[in-house]
């Protein structure tokens, strides 16, 4: 089951008391203090994990504690530290404070093994050892361990991806993802397939590849939550291109486009600013005496109106899909090369 958002709290460990204690030892009755420290209580780090691609170890469990560290001890014993808690997610995670009622995002978990800590554990207490002076030669009095942390988290799964795929309902998005990757989504005839992100590796060469995202279909109204609107939008904000599959048999494919656009943009200014590709998909459902006619008006429509390049392909053929692939992985090299000049 794939989960994209939970609320969790946490608590950190909190620390461990200081110790009030004295020597006692033969022939010394009035021995000084002795009294050890704290031990430090356990903090909480999420932490991301490759393993993990959905967030639906928090979907039941919903309170995480980190232990208390041990108390300190006589004969100068300091108490053990507590171990840290770590909660693994998915890479993509936005980590939010929800704490009484603020929203306050604290960090991104977005590489392997990186660490975020979330609560700190509470400090061990001095003993009374450590307040022993020339004044005071025997303290009577230690400090207890510091507070532990209590906090409410959200937690946002943002799915990671070079290419995100976005088109209407039943656009064949889903199709396209199983030729292209191992990737096997729910694929048939109606409207809202794909009730689910999918993710799949598209293989260029031996030693080339990049990800391809497949999100439940957009339609007009979807930045508002319409359809399944924005649960899902935010899952190609990550993408580095999108790639736009417009139904060539659709009443007016332009027009498909153009709400698409429009939607990303309503949902998120920025997002219609990505890099993107127009692919238009079916092509095996246009006759064959129709066909050059039709690309040749379509690509004259686009070129005019937005100066949009576009490919056609079937997924049911095979037709162009090399050379789709071959496109998406040139423009995500290029973009790599922008984003780090040292690539070249």
């Amino acid at each position: 089951m794939f989960i994209d958002y939970s609320r969790i709290k946490i608590q950190s460990g909190a620390g461990g008391n200081g110790c009030v204690g004295f020597r006692r030892e033969k022939y010394v009755p009035k021995g000084g203090p002795d009294g050890g420290d704290g031990g430090k209580g356990g903090s909480v780090f999420l932490q991301g994990d490759t393993n993990f691609n959905t967030l639906l170890k928090y979907r039941f469990t919903k309170l995480y504690k980190a232990v208390k560290g041990e108390n300190g001890r006589g004969n100068n014993q300091t108490g053990a530290s507590a171990d840290d808690l770590i909660l693994p997610v998915p890479l993509g995670t936005e980590v939010f404070d929800i704490t009484d009622g603020i929203h306050v995002k604290i960090g991104e978990l977005t590489e392997e093994n990186q660490m975020l800590l979330v609560a700190q554990g509470g400090n061990g207490g001095r003993g009374n050892a450590r307040f022993a002076s020339a004044t005071v030669k025997a303290p009577r009095f230690a400090k207890p361990g510091g507070d532990s942390e209590n906090k409410e988290l959200e937690l946002v799964l943002k799915l990671m991806a070079d290419v995100g795929l976005v088109g209407f309902p039943n656009a064949g998005k889903s199709t396209l993802l199983s030729k292209l990757t191992s990737a096997t989504p729910k694929i048939a005839n109606y409207e809202f397939t794909t009730l689910e992100p999918s993710l799949g590796v598209v293989d260029v060469s031996d030693y080339s590849s990049f990800v391809m995202a497949d999100i439940p279909g957009i339609i007009e109204g979807a930045h508002d939550g319409k359809g399944l609107g924005t649960q899902f939008l935010r899952h190609i904000q990550r993408t580095r291109l999108l790639l736009f599959l417009i139904d060539i048999d659709s009443h007016n494919p332009f027009e498909d486009y153009m709400t698409l656009y429009k939607e990303l943009h309503l949902y998120d200014p920025h997002m219609d600013k990505k890099p993107h590709l127009i692919a238009l998909s079916k092509l095996d459902t246009i006759a064959e005496s129709d066909k050059d006619d039709m690309l040749l008006m379509m690509k004259q429509e686009f070129s005019e109106h937005i100066h949009e390049d576009i490919i056609s392909i079937s997924s049911f053929t095979g037709e162009n899909l090399d050379k789709l692939k071959d496109i998406l992985y040139r423009r995500l090299q290029n973009l790599k090369r922008i984003e780090d000049p040292e690539l070249e």
